[in-house]
């Protein structure tokens, strides 16, 4: 009953059959039930179909570091929530290949979407999963962890470069899927002394470019990347300090 409701839920929040969506959440957001990981996965797949795309990042910047620059393309865990986890080993995923900021992706272009993110030097570079989804009129799904969890921006901020984006390069030894390891830099993002406030993308948006809702216990936002990525870089470009407040 709980994953006939979730499927609703999805469909009356604007996610629809063939979308690319990308997804930040909290589990425990969703209620008392068990198994949600799983129950979540199911429920968004059915929404999406065959002809859709179910991405969700994999960031591991709290094991990779530049005191522990090694990741491991099948191994390393995500650390940004029991979900991303769960969907990191669910069958049939891909994941793209950065130290810290990779994206598992399951559906139609999910190996298209994952292949190239290898080429950037930065987080979310032009070949990322994150910028790659925009072009593709994709969606940013946010399922009860509000609206600062947006990794998308990091990608908007590398298109202005704000003063306080960027942090020291780092070599970082990636071990790949087919066993071989390789050595790369890249330049790392910083923050120093401030904190993120991406929610304040959601009133530049139009109400047609965002929508809100419950998921069961859970409160939702869909978001039309493209619009975020427009928007958001049209406001930096104003005020590079627009997305942040001094910690």
């Amino acid at each position: 009953m709980q994953n006939k409701q979730l499927v609703e839920d999805l469909f009356k929040l604007g996610l629809c059959n063939g979308d690319n969506v990308l997804v930040h959440s909290s589990l425990s957001s969703l209620g008392t039930m068990t198994n949600k990981a799983s129950m979540l996965c199911e429920a968004l797949l059915e929404v999406l179909g065959r002809e859709g795309t179910l991405l969700v990042p994999a960031l591991s910047y709290r094991t990779v570091t530049k005191d522990h620059p090694y990741f491991d393309h099948a191994h390393t865990p995500s650390c940004v929530g029991g979900f991303t986890e769960f969907f990191r080993k669910f069958p049939g995923t891909y994941r793209s290949i950065h130290p810290t900021h990779s994206v598992c992706a399951y559906g139609k272009n999910a190996e298209m979407l994952t292949r190239q993110h290898l080429k950037d030097k930065t987080p979310v570079g032009p070949n990322s999963p994150f910028r790659l989804l925009q072009e593709m009129d994709g969606t940013l799904l946010f399922i009860g962890c509000g609206l600062k969890p947006n990794t998308s921006m990091h990608g908007v901020e590398e298109l202005s470069q704000p003063p306080y984006l960027y942090g020291p390069e780092v070599t970082y030894r990636l071990k790949l899927s087919r066993g071989e390891t390789v050595a790369k830099s890249y330049i790392t993002h910083g923050f120093d002394g401030y904190e993120q406030r991406y929610d304040r993308i959601w009133k530049l948006l139009d109400n047609c470019e965002r929508s809100s809702g419950m998921l069961l216990d859970a409160e939702a936002f869909l978001i039309q990347a493209k619009a975020l990525w427009v928007k958001g870089n049209q406001q930096l470009v104003a005020d590079p300090f627009y997305f942040v407040d001094k910690a």
